[in-house]
């Protein structure tokens, strides 16, 4: 699964996405559309529990969970009917599962705003508008195809011309489709017609190195729009965040403690990133390797372990589970079995975030 930044020209987002990837490559000049093609880059989402299973059961090397971005060219009003590169950028973000948008949310006289001044709220309802009136533009083209086939006693297509009408309702009244609850089939048909506006998004505010931790009445604003729609803020200074990531361990630690945070920002951004795609961990541990795998919310055990290998799915038989507090407790996983608990859970069992397992299969 893969998250989109995406933002106004000039917002700070190939910033935030080098940082993000530790990316070499050289600052974008400050014009619009600076990012022509979609840059892609693998970030690892920082977890402490894999530094607290390794501390009971030492491995050879240590895996933890990634994320995949994709660095989007800016959009100006105007996308949906073609403006800017248009077509270009919704056909991007139709791609991605989650939206990361980055609004700025600080002064500077140096760094030209294209709508002539900072309203990270109206930056906000830009992107949202062109959005929906794209989606609008999709859905009015698919129900004409949907009511035939329904027509002909198309079950399925009964349903799809159901989906179609109330997310066009919901369009029209400016209301984003994500604020929409849907069965899990109506669910596919949703995510079949690549509709935007119904991608769960996280608002990434773009602060000054005098407001990281997001006390500006910008970054207020931010947050009162995002609680509407249900929606997470992380406040982050990208250029400070870009600096940071050229230094090696140790300086990055006392420039960390000099601006008053206990880790990189990018961190906080990985996980709620993480989160906002509905996704969560579990972990095996052992000499090898400890690592964490990634599934999604509501995963049952063979599908986690399908993850793994999709032949650990297929032959599943069961997984023994135990948690990190049991590790802390017992130490090692010969006491907990001894202690009776490691647990015995089957095809049935959901995957809980923080879960350490042993898969048996065929």
């Amino acid at each position: 699964m893969e998250a989109g930044i995406v933002g106004l020209p000039n917002v700070g987002k190939s910033t935030l996405f080098n940082a993000l990837t530790c990316s070499e490559a050289a600052q974008s000049a400050n014009y619009p559309f600076c990012t022509i093609e979609p840059n892609e880059g693998i970030v690892s989402v920082p977890d402490s529990r894999l530094g607290t299973i390794t501390k009971y059961i030492p491995p050879q090397k240590v895996i933890p969970a990634i994320l995949k971005l994709v660095d989007i060219a800016g959009i100006v009003e105007g996308a949906s009917k073609g403006e800017g590169l248009g077509n270009k950028f919704l056909s991007h973000i139709r791609e991605v599962d989650a939206i990361l948008q980055v609004v700025r949310c600080f002064e500077d006289e140096d760094v030209t705003h294209v709508a002539g001044g900072v309203d990270p709220v109206a930056d906000i309802t830009t992107i949202e508008l062109e959005l929906l009136l794209a989606d609008m533009e999709t859905l009015a083209n698919a129900l004409p195809k949907a009511e035939r086939a329904a027509r002909g006693g198309d079950k399925d297509a009964a349903i799809r011309v159901d989906v179609i009408k109330r997310c066009s309702v919901q369009a029209e009244s400016e209301q984003p489709l994500r604020t929409l609850e849907f069965t899990p089939d109506e669910s596919r048909i949703v995510r079949g017609l690549g509709l935007m506006t119904a991608k769960p998004v996280l608002y990434i505010a773009n602060v000054n190195d005098d407001d990281v931790l997001g006390e500006s009445e910008y970054v207020r604003k931010v947050r009162e729009h995002a609680a509407a729609t249900g929606a997470q803020v992380v406040p982050v200074c990208a250029r400070f965040e870009a600096e940071l990531a050229e230094l090696d361990e140790a300086d990055r630690g006392e420039m960390l403690e000099s601006i008053g945070l206990p880790e990189p920002a990018l961190g906080a951004v990985a996980r709620a990133a993480y989160g906002t795609l509905g996704l969560q961990s579990y972990f095996t541990a052992g000499e090898k390797e400890v690592r964490a795998w990634t599934v999604a919310v509501g995963a049952t055990a063979p599908q986690a372990a399908g993850v793994i290998h999709t032949d650990f799915e297929k032959g599943f038989i069961r997984c023994e589970v135990y948690t990190l507090d049991d590790l802390v407790e017992y130490e090692s996983e010969k006491e907990i079995r001894a202690a009776g608990k490691m647990r015995v859970e089957g095809k049935d069992y959901v995957m809980q975030d923080g879960d350490i397992c042993h898969f048996l299969h065929n």
